[in-house]
């Protein structure tokens, strides 16, 4: 999945560039929405393409820009602005590219296109689970933890909560492909819904919070931190 942030001061056409992205249908994509370049630089978070209006009140998109270069090479960099002579500023950050206000839906999905050519991964693989409420079908990045409870396995996605006749360790394994960890034997958890870890607690991002054991943290803390230096390019975990 392609992962989007979208950063605009001007809520209204924050709006309307979600609502473009929404009809965008080639590959599937996340999207946040910022508005403000510290909002943005706050959340810490890697994404595939970064949406950003140059002209911001406090920190500016080419400013905004520059900081998140420090950290990440990879990311595409394509700039919304009202005025044509900006672009100039933008090839100091590598920008991938420009698009003028007001967006136009053939022109952003057109550099959509394009940025994917320029090896962006493809869809996640999608899984199949047999559950007690029936078959699903889901992508990797859409479960968050699973949890052994009650002699059954809950299994907490997007979606909501579905329950699966498995044992914990042999679903550990197979996960572990897809960026999964154990850190207690009663969870198995997604790299990429951990917020923050607090002592022994881990908070996912839908606020859940799940213990961390003794026994297991030193190893789901090394996990973690591979995970988020090969996938988020921001180095070391802080907690």
């Amino acid at each position: 999945m392609i992962k989007i942030a979208v950063c605009d001061d001007d809520e209204k056409i924050l709006g309307e560039t979600l609502d473009l992205l929404k009809q965008y249908k080639k590959l599937p994509l996340s999207a946040d929405a910022y508005t403000s370049g510290e909002a943005l630089l706050d959340a810490g978070k890697k994404y595939d393409i970064l949406l950003l209006d140059i002209d911001m009140q406090g920190l500016d998109g080419i400013e905004t820009a520059r900081r998140i270069r420090e950290a990440d090479k990879e990311v595409k960099l394509i700039y919304i602005t009202n005025y044509s002579d900006y672009t100039i500023f933008a090839f100091g950050v590598h920008a991938f590219a420009y698009l003028l206000k007001p967006l136009k839906a053939q022109e952003l999905y057109a550099q959509l296109d394009e940025a994917c050519a320029y090896g962006l991964s493809g869809p996640e693989p999608e899984l199949e689970f047999q559950t007690k409420e029936g078959i699903l079908r889901t992508v990797p990045s859409k479960i968050l933890c699973f949890e052994y409870l009650g002699r059954q396995v809950v299994m907490y996605t997007a979606q909501g909560q579905w329950h699966l006749k498995r044992q914990i360790t042999q679903l550990a394994r197979e996960m572990e492909s897809y960026g999964f960890a154990m850190p207690h034997k009663s969870f198995v958890v997604n790299l990429y819904a951990v917020q923050r870890i607090h002592g022994y607690e881990i908070t996912l991002t839908d606020g859940k919070t799940i213990p961390l054991s003794q026994k297991k943290s030193a190893g789901f803390r090394r996990a973690l931190n591979e995970y988020l230096a090969e996938e988020r390019g921001h180095g070391a975990w802080k907690s």
